[in-house]
């Protein structure tokens, strides 16, 4: 069976547990502590030796890490994952942009003030990842005031990657009242009959 190790309440782990769901992908969801330090153990860096989370573990013992990557591969194959060659490369696309354009801002901001409870010498770093947030927010909103979907008119893990913290983007202090279109898309993906949310 396969393993995978994460924190539910982390985007970058939940996105996984979504396409596992989307995908009905038995699986074993092995719930890690980041702040205890279940990262840094010896056991679970000789499964990534980058020592983070999500954590693919394959029936095979072989592990995959990076979030983008194993939503990759367990999307090979799938309509979740297109074959044509262009929006292939679309969906990689979107899912670089997540990890250079929009997670180091959104999902930042949140760990900040969801995980650390804004702590006094970090909030002038949280207020300085506003502008980045929503600059990312308002690239995404100009597609999804053209197309369903990040992609065109089918979910995508191109989506799946961008919800992640997306639709939990408020707890970052975000607000998402001024993007009809990521609502929407918000709504549209929490409709889909195999959703499961963070909680």
């Amino acid at each position: 069976m396969l393993k995978i190790y994460g924190d539910i309440l982390s985007g970058n782990c939940y996105k996984i547990k979504l396409l596992a769901s989307f995908l009905s992908l038995e699986h074993e969801w092995i719930a890690v502590n980041i702040l205890a330090g279940d990262t840094k153990t010896a056991e679970f860096l000789a499964k990534n030796p980058n020592g983070k989370i999500p954590l693919l573990e394959l029936e095979s013992g072989e592990c995959l890490s990076e979030s983008n990557a194993i939503l990759n591969y367990l999307a090979n194959g799938t309509d979740l994952l297109p074959t044509a060659k262009f929006e292939r490369a679309k969906v990689l696309q979107w899912q670089f942009f997540e990890q250079y354009s929009h997670e180091p801002y959104i999902a930042v901001a949140r760990f900040i003030n969801k995980y650390l409870g804004m702590p006094e010498d970090r909030k002038d770093e949280y207020h300085k990842l506003q502008s980045g947030g929503h600059k990312a927010l308002v690239v995404m909103e100009t597609q999804l005031q053209k197309t369903p979907y990040l992609i065109g008119d089918n979910l995508t893990i191109a989506d799946i990657s961008l919800y992640g913290y997306t639709h939990v983007a408020d707890e970052g202090g975000f607000d998402l009242s001024g993007y009809p279109g990521i609502q929407k898309w918000i709504s549209r993906i929490q409709e889909h009959s195999k959703y499961i949310g963070m909680k």
